[in-house]
């Protein structure tokens, strides 16, 4: 009976000292008020596979029409409006009407906008041409412990990683502050970066802003893996060992 009653509390005692403690959830835990912290805005540069919108516009409306992909269909979407983009192919080029063959991989939405600007000037087409480039497919993939999972498209230029959260529901209790995984694809090669989201100091770190195609995972605290086993959480351990001390007390007392 002695060494019953040792057990349980040892049970007890363990399941009490896994519990997560508060630093360890909130996020933030060394950001004071009025304390400022700077960071650098992220350039997005174009990679093989994006689909991007190149409008060609002019004084003459007329005249930038051989230029642009069904210039009148304004009012497309989704799966529409991307086939109305043009795909970057695996050796980072797009093919614009009259233009022709520009390579674009590696450049920022503005420079490719001044690239086929330049064309366009240089080669006598138009005079005073507004080129706006964007992404159509940009998408960020959520994964682990958030509340909806999945992949999510967005179309701002420079989007955090606490929006791209955000766009997932934000993490549940049972996910890992620290580290936060994020993989790249950049330069032809796969990265993978961490954040620590209960302190400040990611702020700076080149994956706050999320670049197209990132894969974000949250990994699940002890206690969530603890509950994928037999016994489950810690609710459940301590309902068992009741049962069995009280099942030990009734066939003793008989």
């Amino acid at each position: 009976m002695k060494k019953l009653v040792q057990l349980t509390l040892l049970v007890c005692f363990l399941v009490l000292t896994s519990c997560v403690s508060r630093k360890d959830i909130i996020y933030l835990n060394d950001l004071q008020t009025n304390q400022n912290s700077s960071f650098k805005w992220s350039d997005v540069v174009v990679q093989p596979n994006d689909i991007l919108s190149v409008k060609i516009t002019t004084e003459d409306l007329e005249l930038a029409i051989p230029y642009n992909i069904s210039v009148t269909q304004q009012s497309l979407q989704g799966t529409q409006l991307l086939l109305q983009g043009y795909l970057v192919s695996n050796e980072g080029k797009i093919n614009l009407p009259v233009l022709g063959e520009v390579e674009v991989v590696g450049l920022t939405y503005n420079q490719v906008e001044s690239k086929v600007q330049n064309a366009l000037i240089s080669k006598g087409l138009l005079k005073s041409p507004v080129v706006v480039c964007r992404i159509l497919n940009a998408k960020v993939t959520v994964l682990g412990e958030v509340r909806s999972p999945g992949t999510y498209t967005f179309y701002e230029n420079n989007l955090t990683i606490l929006q791209a959260l955000g766009l997932a529901g934000d993490l549940t209790i049972n996910g890992v502050r620290n580290p936060i995984k994020v993989i790249r694809m950049e330069n032809g090669q796969q990265k993978v970066g961490e954040i620590d989201l209960t302190k400040k100091n990611w702020m700076s770190s080149p994956y706050y802003f999320i670049k197209p195609n990132d894969v974000i995972i949250v990994d699940p605290n002890t206690a969530k893996v603890k509950s994928a086993g037999i016994i489950g959480n810690a609710g459940t351990l301590l309902g068992t060992v009741s049962v069995i001390l009280s099942s030990f007390l009734i066939i003793r007392s008989l």
